[in-house]
């Protein structure tokens, strides 16, 4: 297939990562080749649903395919244990087995709860990610960890669910509204602080956003085939998280995961040069990246505030917790402090 990038990701399954313009309308092509003779559910959220999900049932059709729809409405508030039961009780109103796919069309939110929804439905069907937003394309569509949120916090439900198959049309994240766009930059500059390449290839006004898309995705499937299960290595994608889950909780998910995680970003930045892990340099090239970006990502909570809502995260051990500290561009660790501390890395 022609496609500008197509990457696999090499893990207990391989499977591809297509990224291309136009690819909803190919999508039929693509399942074709990878899953002949199946039913396919597509479960999106009501907002790609109004704009895209005529095109791709569409798609699947004409290749043949018998296609079942779910919609839920728009919103992290809707990544909950509600969501997902209605998700799995669709699944099972249509029959749908394990040699049928799920598909999860939209962004985060419902790559999440879907693919939660995929891990526990008949203890695991086949699932394709088609990613709608720039957050959803460069980070949670790829590497298999998927969750819901509940009263006490972000993601504290889930399984490592890796997709059969992801596929990006670049033309949806490029048409996305602005400020859709500018909260993905989020996880892209996180990407950009753990690897050079991506730092020097977002430096400009006017990237290549298929080259960034594909250059992000493959960083993280270099970090995934090495620690599938999140024991070592894969926490270096954790960074800014800790934060960005707290201010997400405390705006009652008002601040969107990407914007959250810029203001996550900033904080982590400044405490790793205040504790000297970050020379002047580097400190001043992320900050004016940040910057660039994002203008004005100040965090409109307390330390104090933060740490309290950070108790929860899935990254404490006891009362110790680990945090990701930046070095260098390109060099970030994971540093353990006790929980007491944590007010003095959020000041």
């Amino acid at each position: 297939m022609d496609n500008i990038f197509s990457i696999s990701v090499n893990v207990g399954k391989s499977y591809p990562v297509y990224i291309d313009k136009g690819l909803l309308s190919r999508s039929g092509e693509i399942f074709a080749s990878l899953f002949p003779n199946c039913k396919i559910a597509v479960i999106s959220d009501d907002l790609v649903a109004s704009l895209y999900l005529d095109k791709l049932i569409s798609s699947l059709s004409l290749s043949g395919f018998k296609v079942v729809s779910c919609v839920f409405p728009n919103g992290e508030q809707n990544k909950n244990l509600a969501t997902f039961s209605n998700i799995v009780n669709f699944l099972a109103d249509n029959q749908i087995t394990r040699s049928d796919v799920v598909v999860a069309f939209g962004g985060g939110v419902v790559g999440d709860v879907v693919g939660f929804a995929s891990a526990s439905f008949l203890r695991g069907v086949k699932y394709v990610q088609i990613p709608t937003t720039l957050l959803s394309a460069t980070d949670s569509s790829v590497g298999g960890k998927t969750a819901i949120d509940i009263e006490q916090g972000k993601n504290l439900v889930g399984a490592f669910k890796q997709p059969d198959a992801v596929i990006c049309d670049v033309d949806v994240i490029k048409n996305l509204p602005s400020d859709i766009f500018k909260s993905g930059m989020g996880e892209v500059v996180k990407y950009a602080i753990l690897n050079r390449d991506i730092f020097s290839a977002i430096s400009t006004s006017n990237f290549d956003l298929a080259n960034v898309i594909a250059l992000c995705v493959d960083y993280k499937r270099k970090i995934v085939e090495q620690d599938e299960f999140e024991s070592g290595l894969r926490r270096l994608l954790n960074l800014g998280h800790t934060p960005a889950h707290a201010i997400e909780k405390l705006s009652d998910y008002s601040i969107p995961h990407g914007i959250a995680v810029s203001m996550g970003l900033k904080i982590m930045v400044d405490y790793s040069f205040k504790a000297n892990f970050l020379c002047e340099r580097d400190y001043i090239l992320i900050s004016d990246l940040i910057r660039s970006v994002f203008c004005d990502c100040s965090c409109p909570y307390p330390a104090k505030l933060l740490a309290e809502h950070s108790l929860s995260d899935k990254k404490r051990s006891g009362e110790f917790i680990n945090i990701l500290v930046v070095h260098a561009i390109g060099d970030v660790r994971q540093h353990k402090i006790h929980v007491s501390d944590l007010i003095k890395v959020f000041q």
